[in-house]
């Protein structure tokens, strides 16, 4: 099929490049203002319990946690129970409630004066209140009351809540994305002279990412008519194209290259190109793809995201490097090398090219000592890894905002100057009529639990077993006909160990009637169930298909099963290096200053191994490759493994770097997750081009010998009848050749070593 797509693209290659360059015209069109339809949230389970609790709380109660706050202060030094404090905080509830979009609003000085509403030095105090809507219309309603209610009348206010924490996340996103684009850009560009040396050579692999990421940014306006799509999904839109771009440019733009160096007029050139790299390219795409739609299964829209936003910009990348850089190329001809820069420019070399460079020269050293060799690397790397048996995992809060962010100011003063977590109570909703001595026993039993600072419920208040407060007027909205609800407020970190164990603590607590449990706590414990529970059916999913893809790819039952091994083993240390960087604090001078919490956002591992995972197949199939290239044309395994990584060692290392430069960009995020997001996707995609690439798969090659290449009859004959071979002109090793591996063997190992051959 890729024979005809290459005949085809040189034969229409002009109206190729006029419909592309009209379609990213319409793609920049559709995207326009995407990131206004996108949503903040994203990180808990529709169907969960807590969901569910919420869902119920609101619609048979009219209640609801509170999400939008402000932290009152006196700044002059008066307390908050001071006569003109009181007057002005009085007003500023009552005209708060007024606000379109506020269901409800109270206070310390509406609510009687509770002593959890005030701050441990008596300065400040709390205005709690409710917004109507989904995430947007709350998120757009909290902005407009920020400006609204900023400092006045001699008080200091600050807002916070969940409503503030997502309207901060996306306008710091907004500049994040332009300043990574000012980073990445210019130095990708930089880095792409480095290795082509020539601006037009260069400048092309930018041409795919243009359409990649217009490309997206139009689909991902399309489903987030839809269904939500999280705001998120747009850094993954901007980095993975150009990432995929510059490895998939680089490959067919190589390829292209020494097919020229050979002699042949350019026409020829680019059939051959789509032909042999192409096809890896439709392979690695396709692989990819699948790694990010594992993302699917899980039930939370903020992966469920990047999936929508990487399956799209993977396959326009793919599409854009069989069809449309072809085109280019086919009307550029030898002009791809034109504006060359003479101190950079290389030359491409031939297929025939010797042995000798620094990647032959390393791969023949570890063949020559496979177990040494991966033995210290494997030992190294699950060293580099082990911190990740201590993680511990979080939902993000505003301690992933920069400290100069205003809600993130407000939510420091809730934790250091207030007892108790009073926006953020775990909620306990009982759908069935509960008598009042009922509610009082079992308001009793929570409030003895651990972590519990309070239990407000509608016979009152309770803290250690013990009635501490009498019903009052406000007691009234825990109940109704059709049921009751309890507050239990904590005194504990909410995205924390101990919120966790509070929760299970809850709803462990015999009730008088079916319960559900809710609030911030319950749902950190919703969503690790709901990811732990699906992902060894992600995994497993993972492995089948790209197992089967893989051997489509190479005709080989033990490569695809080294691959899944050693990408596994690549991750090792990127997954230790989140939990040293980001959960115990090291390296905050590097990588930005950033809170440390003691946990990380338990999204952040399922999609930093779905992306790292489908980045490094990208690496795997180009030099398996090359490989299969030289062992089809009659090379023995250790020759055949030596010139595969020689001839793409150094161009898989530039597509890396530049791959790493690119999410590196995120690092300087005000984003504690996307910073983590982009320092452990750019160590990933380092360490599995350099070392698992230059060292473990050679060294697992050469003791695998020609079992590489071994598959059942049965497969080898699904294999050939399903013809998925590089090209009509590859063959199978001659006769005389079969013991050429043997030969090549004892030309590179010592025959005390090599006593066994292949």
């Amino acid at each position: 099929m890729l024979e005809h797509v290459g005949r085809l693209v040189v034969r229409a290659r002009r109206i190729v490049l006029v419909l592309t360059a009209a379609a990213v015209v319409g793609f920049a069109i559709a995207g326009v203002g995407v990131i206004d339809r996108l949503s903040g949230g994203g990180f808990v389970d529709a169907a969960a319990e807590s969901t569910k609790a919420a869902q119920q709380l609101d619609q048979r109660f009219g209640a609801g946690q509170p999400n939008f706050v402000l932290v009152v202060t006196s700044p002059s030094g008066g307390k908050v129970d001071d006569a003109q404090v009181q007057r002005l905080g009085t007003d500023l509830t009552a005209r708060l409630s007024r606000e379109g979009g506020v269901l409800s609003a109270s206070s310390y000085w509406t609510l009687g004066s509770p002593q959890s509403l005030r701050s441990k030095d008596d300065r400040a105090a709390l205005v709690l209140a409710r917004l109507a809507g989904d995430e947007d219309a709350v998120r757009e309603t909290a902005k407009g009351l920020r400006e609204r209610f900023d400092d006045q009348d001699g008080l200091k206010i600050q807002a916070a809540g969940s409503s503030v924490v997502y309207g901060e996340l996306t306008d710091i996103l907004q500049k994040d994305l332009i300043r990574a684009e000012l980073f990445a850009f210019p130095l990708t560009l930089l880095l792409l002279l480095a290795i082509f040396g020539g601006l037009v050579a260069a400048s092309l692999p930018l041409l795919i990412g243009a359409v990649a990421v217009t490309g997206t940014l139009a689909v991902l306006s399309v489903v987030s008519s839809m269904t939500d799509v999280s705001v998120f999904a747009l850094n993954l839109t901007s980095a993975l194209g150009l990432g995929l771009a510059i490895d998939y440019g680089l490959f067919i733009l190589s390829r292209f290259r020494e097919e020229l160096a050979t002699g042949i007029e350019p026409h020829e050139a680019v059939r051959r190109t789509v032909n042999s790299a192409g096809r890896t390219v439709v392979y690695s795409a396709v692989t990819v793809a699948l790694s990010l739609a594992v993302l699917l299964i899980f039930p939370l829209y903020f992966l469920t995201s990047f999936a929508y936003a990487g399956i799209a910009v993977v396959l326009l990348a793919a599409f854009s490097a069989v069809v449309v850089l072809p085109a280019a190329l086919a009307v550029l001809g030898h002009r791809v090398n034109a504006l060359a820069i003479p101190r950079l420019r290389r030359k491409a070399k031939p297929a025939a090219s010797e042995h000798g460079n620094f990647w032959g020269r390393l791969v023949a050293a570890v063949m020559r000592r496979p177990i040494p060799f991966a033995t210290a690397v494997i030992v190294v790397l699950l060293a580099l890894g082990s911190p990740f048996l201590q993680a511990q995992f979080g939902l993000p809060d505003d301690r992933v905002l920069p400290a100069s962010a205003e809600s993130r100011q407000a939510n420091d003063v809730l934790r250091d100057q207030f007892s108790s977590r009073e926006t953020e109570p775990a909620f306990v909703v009982a759908t069935e009529p509960v008598q009042p001595a009922e509610v009082t026993s079992y308001a009793e039993r929570l409030s003895r639990i651990g972590g519990v600072a309070r239990v407000d419920a509608s016979t009152g208040s309770y803290a250690a077993g013990q009635r501490v407060a009498a019903p009052s007027p406000q007691s009234a909205q825990y109940a109704n006909t059709g049921g009751t609800w309890l507050s239990v407020v904590p005194a504990v970190e909410t995205y924390s160990p101990d919120g966790e164990q509070l929760v299970r603590d809850i709803r462990s607590t015999e009730a008088p009637a079916p319960v559900l449990v809710g609030g911030r706590s319950a749902e950190l414990v919703d969503t690790r169930g709901a990811i732990t529970d699906r992902l060894p059916l992600g995994l497993g999913l993972m492995a089948a298909a790209v197992g089967i893809l893989l051997f489509l790819f190479t005709g080989s039952v033990l490569i695809p099963l080294k691959a899944l091994i050693l990408n596994l083993l690549s991750l090792t240390a990127t997954f230790g290096a989140m939990v040293w960087v980001f959960q115990e604090g090291h390296l905050r001078w590097l990588v930005g200053d950033f809170a440390v919490t003691g946990t990380l956002d338990i999204t952040m591992p399922v999609l930093m191994f779905c992306v790292a995972f489908g980045l490094s197949m990208d690496y795997e199939l180009f030099l398996l490759s090359r490989i299969r290239e030289e062992w089809l044309a009659g090379a023995g395994n250790v020759d055949s493994v030596i010139r595969g990584v020689e001839r793409t060692g150094a161009l898989i290392t530039g597509a890396a770097l530049i791959v790493a430069v690119v999410f590196l960009s995120f690092v300087s995020s005000g984003v504690t997750f996307l910073k983590l997001l982009g320092l452990g996707l750019a160590l990933a995609v380092l360490v599995d081009a350099t070392i698992i690439r230059g060292i473990l798969v050679p060294a697992f090659m050469r003791l695998a010998g020609r079992a590489n290449w071994w598959a059942p009859r049965p497969l080898r004959a699904l294999h050939a009848l399903i013809g998925l071979r590089e090209s009509s002109d590859t063959r199978e090793p001659a006769p005389d050749l079969a013991n050429a591996d043997d030969r090549a063997d004892l030309d590179l190992v010592p025959r005390s070593v090599d006593k066994t051959p292949g």
